[in-house]
């Protein structure tokens, strides 16, 4: 069952990062942001919301070892932690960024907690 687990939440890393690769436009309207004057912020999407993700999950379906799986659980616990400092100094809208956090929390506390 461990295992099961653990490739769907890479294949869900995968998806959910070729968005931000393949489609910065789409996943900045997804995300509230808004492109300016320069591409620099469809850059940065491909690059953290998307590359990142998709090459990480990929190479936990590639070595398949439980220390693979718990470094996706730390992208995660690193998101889930730049989500938390936003909702405490940024304050975005609820319920959005609080679904996101809990979507961070609970991939990142099952593949820490599944993998070491």
């Amino acid at each position: 069952m461990i295992d099961i687990l653990n490739i769907v939440a890479a294949l869900l890393s995968i998806a959910l990062g070729a968005f931000g690769l393949l489609a910065p436009r789409y996943t900045a309207g997804v995300l509230d942001l808004r492109t300016g004057d320069t591409t620099m912020g469809l850059s940065e999407l491909r690059a953290s919301a998307g590359g990142m993700f998709v090459v990480v999950g990929l190479a936990c379906l590639w070595l398949g070892t439980p220390w693979a799986y718990a470094m996706l659980g730390f992208v995660y616990l690193g998101a889930g932690l730049g989500r938390a400092a936003s909702l405490v100094l940024d304050k975005p809208p609820f319920p959005k960024a609080h679904l996101y956090f809990a979507f961070e929390a609970v991939l990142a506390a099952w593949l820490l907690i599944a993998n070491l």
